[in-house]
C-alpha cells in the first residue's frame, strides 16, 4: 500500500512541484532560443531514435542477452527521457528549455517509433512480432507531470520575478532530496528483480546508460553546440522513461522478464547521472575561476 501511494501520488506531486520550480527559472525567451537554433533539437532527436536503438542491439548481441532481457533493453532504448532528466539537467546547469522540448516531442514520436522498434525487436528475437498500441496514456501522463506545472511555473516568473529569484536556490536544493528519494525507491521497489536480474543484465545496462550520456555530451560538443545544450541533451537521452518501458512489458506484453532491464536501468540512471552532474558542477566551476 505504501509503494502504490508512493507511485501513484507522492511521487508525481513531487515531480509536479519541482518542475514547478523549473518553471520558475523560464521565459518564453528560452523557448524561443531553442526554436531559432534547431541543431541542438534535431541532434537530440537522432541520437534518441537514430542511434540508441542500435547500440542497445549491440549491447543485446555482445552480451548474448536471453531473447526476453534483449528485448526489455530494445524497450527501454526506445522510451523517451523522462521527468527527472529535466530535474538533472536543471542541478547540473542544463538548458532546462531545449529539455522540455526534446521530451514533449520525444514523446509524441514515440507514440510511432516505440512500436515499431518492439515490433521489429520482437520479431528479431523471439521470432514472432506483436501489435503493441501507442502508449497514449502514459504519454499524456508524463506530459501533465512536465507541462502543467511548468507553465504555472512560468505565469508566476511573469508576475512576480522576486519570488521566482528567491525559489531558485531552495527548488535547487529540493531536487536533489526528491533525486535522493527516488533512489531509495527504486532500490526498495525493485529489490527482488534486481536481485534476480542483475547478474544478467547489470552490466549491459551499465553500459547502455553510460553510451548514452556519454554520446549525448560529447556528439553535441563536437558539433559546436553550447555546454548547456550538449549538459540537456546527454541527460535527456541518458535518462530515459523507465516506469513507461515497465508499464509497457507488465501490462502490455505481460511479461516480468522484459520489464528487468528497465527495473536495473532505473537505478544505475539515478546514481550515474549523480555522478555526472557533479562532474560538470566541478568541471563548470573550475573553468569559471579560469576565466575569472
Amino acid at each position: 500500500m505504501q509503494a502504490s501511494l508512493l507511485t501513484t501520488l507522492l511521487l508525481p506531486l513531487a515531480l509536479g512541484v519541482i518542475m514547478f520550480g523549473l518553471g520558475l527559472g523560464l521565459g518564453l525567451d528560452d523557448f524561443r532560443r531553442v526554436a531559432r537554433y534547431p541543431r541542438a533539437v534535431l541532434t537530440g532527436l537522432v541520437l534518441q531514435i537514430g542511434v540508441l536503438p542500435w547500440a542497445a542491439l549491440a549491447l543485446a548481441l555482445l552480451f548474448r542477452l536471453p531473447p526476453e532481457l534483449a528485448v526489455g533493453l530494445m524497450l527501454l532504448a526506445a522510451s523517451p527521457g523522462g521527468a527527472t532528466a529535466n530535474i538533472y539537467s536543471h542541478i547540473a546547469r542544463g538548458d532546462v528549455a531545449l529539455n522540455i522540448t526534446l521530451t514533449a516531442v520525444n514523446s509524441v514520436l514515440c507514440l510511432v517509433t516505440l512500436p515499431v522498434i518492439l515490433d521489429l525487436s520482437l520479431e528479431f528475437f523471439l521470432g514472432a512480432g506483436q501489435y503493441v498500441p501507442p502508449p497514449t496514456r502514459k504519454i499524456v501522463e508524463v506530459a501533465l507531470i512536465i507541462l502543467l506545472p511548468v507553465s504555472i511555473g512560468m505565469l508566476v516568473r511573469a508576475f512576480a520575478t522576486g519570488f521566482a529569484a528567491r525559489m531558485e536556490k531552495p527548488i535547487r536544493l529540493l531536487s536533489v532530496v526528491v533525486l535522493a528519494l527516488l533512489i531509495v525507491a527504486a532500490v526498495a521497489s525493485t529489490w527482488d528483480t534486481l536481485l534476480a536480474y542483475f547478474a544478467a543484465v547489470g552490466i549491459a545496462c551499465l553500459l547502455f546508460n553510460l553510451v548514452s550520456m556519454g554520446m549525448g555530451y560529447a556528439a553535441p560538443r563536437a558539433l559546436k553546440l553550447p555546454r548547456r545544450q550538449a549538459i540537456a541533451i546527454a541527460m535527456e537521452i541518458g535518462i530515459h522513461n523507465g516506469t513507461l518501458a515497465i508499464f509497457i512489458a507488465l501490462s502490455v506484453l505481460g511479461n516480468a522478464t522484459m520489464s528487468a532491464p528497465a527495473a536495473v536501468y532505473s537505478l544505475l540512471m539515478f546514481l550515474t547521472a549523480a555522478a555526472f552532474a557533479a562532474w560538470l558542477n566541478r568541471s563548470g566551476a573550475r573553468t569559471a575561476d579560469a576565466v575569472a
